[in-house]
């Protein structure tokens, strides 16, 4: 399942070709429902779902149906802090937690 900031991979589709994107690694940036939030979204939308995918290389984050994106890795080593927690994504796909004064 893929997951909130997961890399992920752009899966070869007749789309994904002619847009130059198959191939290209990214990270996953968020997720919607199309049919309330009006996204363009690369792909069949007939799930009624997309992901946001952020592709270094390009411009502005993607929409794209959860088709056409397979998983890399959990991202481990990713860092989110608010406030004085800080996570950290695990290889596994789970989280560490630690606060700022070192404490878990």
């Amino acid at each position: 399942m893929i997951q909130m900031f997961d890399n992920v991979r752009v899966r070869s589709s007749p789309e994904t070709v002619r847009l130059g994107l198959a191939g290209l690694v990214g990270q996953v940036f968020g997720e919607t429902t199309p049919s309330v939030t009006g996204v363009e979204v690369i792909g069949d939308c007939g799930a009624d779902k997309a992901y946001n995918i952020s592709i270094e290389s390009k411009a502005r984050d993607l929409w794209f149906a959860p088709e056409l994106i397979e998983l890399v890795d959990c991202a481990p080593g990713t860092d989110i802090r608010v406030g004085d927690t800080r996570l950290r994504r695990n290889a596994d796909g789970s989280w560490s937690e630690s606060r700022g004064d070192g404490s878990t």
